[in-house]
């Protein structure tokens, strides 16, 4: 027996990913829920980030704490939890440094290392490894009383693959950079474990109760054009096609899928034919470009003003906004309204205030 919600009562973003004509264009934005909240600061307390991704009450109220900052404004919530725990259930260390960001102790070296032959050996239990994701799921879709719907996510192979060889974020991607082009063969092998992993873990978060999911291959801009075709693609590709036979297996209906490739501004083309139904688009990409990529292929982008601007003057977030409503035709079809990646440190909730009534007001005629 599957989970009962509440009816929804809000289903701009699921219409508009499937490809529907809608009133307006949906609006959510990545890292919505996190720490330029005061209240997320108040609720986590002095506990771990990770601590509060393993707890599904705080995780949930965590989720919901935009939605109701931005009741009537935001079309989607989506979970708070972090790409990373993945290598987590895949046998590896992650901590979270203040002031650093994610760290692994002890990142893989070689395909020599145990470590690797572990990780790659491993008969993952993604439903007993990652079980507190899936609690925390089912808690917020409870809590939203179908207010809006709920994203699931996961890190995409490459850029988790970047995490447990760096052992953190990088600038120069050196370790990553060496397994590649030294271990491609072991590197495929590792990429194609986490895919699998990925599959298993986002058709759970369905199960759970998301009703659509995101792949964020964040560090997607590190690879060539070539290396992008061999390293990222098939990888993200295997995910959107074993996905909704997954779901089917279980018993359950397909669910819109994002794919976001942070910096692949040349892979546009390709990303809209690997079959994700919304390709998100981050603010190196012009709108009308994009539009011109796409042509009349059947799919809907994500995105994509500079998250930068929320620094800015109000008529510096009209601006961007204008610029792109303009080039996404007007949002009454093909485009989810969002930032071209996640909200940064810093950013006061007004401004993000604003940004959401300027895309109401100039999208919403």
């Amino acid at each position: 027996m599957g989970h009962q919600f509440e009816p929804l009562k809000n289903d701009l973003i699921i219409r508009t990913a499937w490809g529907e004509s809608v009133e307006r264009p949906p609006m959510w934005v990545m890292r919505q829920a996190g720490r330029y909240l005061p209240e997320y600061h108040e609720a986590k307390g002095n506990r771990d980030f990770f601590e509060c991704c393993r707890s599904p009450e705080i995780a949930s109220t965590l989720t919901l704490q935009p939605i109701e900052r931005y009741a009537g404004l935001v079309d989607a919530a989506i979970i708070f939890s972090d790409i990373l725990v993945i290598p987590q259930a895949l046998g590896m260390t992650v901590k979270m440094v203040d002031g650093k960001g994610p760290h692994f102790p002890q990142p893989l070296k070689s395909p020599e290392d145990r470590q690797y032959q572990k990780v790659l050996q491993k008969n993952v239990d993604v439903a007993a490894e990652l079980d507190y994701v899936y609690k925390a799921i089912t808690m917020t879709r409870h809590k939203l009383k179908g207010r809006v719907p709920l994203f699931g996510f996961c890190g995409a192979p490459w850029t988790l693959l970047c995490y447990m060889v760096e052992g953190g974020g990088s600038k120069l991607f050196i370790q990553t950079k060496t397994w590649v082009y030294k271990y491609p063969e072991a590197s495929k092998a590792l990429l194609q474990k986490i895919a699998e992993v990925c599959v298993e873990y986002l058709a759970l978060q369905v199960q759970a109760g998301a009703q659509l999911v995101q792949v964020f291959d964040s560090w997607a801009a590190e690879l060539s054009p070539t290396s992008f075709k061999e390293f990222s693609q098939p990888y993200l590709a295997y995910i959107s096609k074993h996905l909704p036979n997954r779901l089917a297996e279980l018993k359950l209906d397909p669910v819109p899928m994002v794919v976001f490739a942070k910096g692949a501004w040349y892979a546009l083309d390709a990303l809209c034919d690997i079959g994700y139904q919304v390709v998100g688009l981050d603010w190196l990409q012009d709108p009308e470009e994009a539009v011109k990529v796409r042509g009349d292929r059947p799919i809907v982008f994500q995105g994509n003003a500079d998250p930068g601007i929320l620094y800015g003057t109000r008529k510096a977030i009209t601006n961007a906004v204008e610029e792109m409503v303009t080039g996404f035709g007007g949002g009454k079809k093909g485009w989810i309204a969002n930032l071209g990646h996640g909200i940064t440190p810093g950013v006061k909730p007004d401004d993000l205030k604003f940004y959401f009534q300027e895309l109401h007001r100039l999208a919403g005629k």
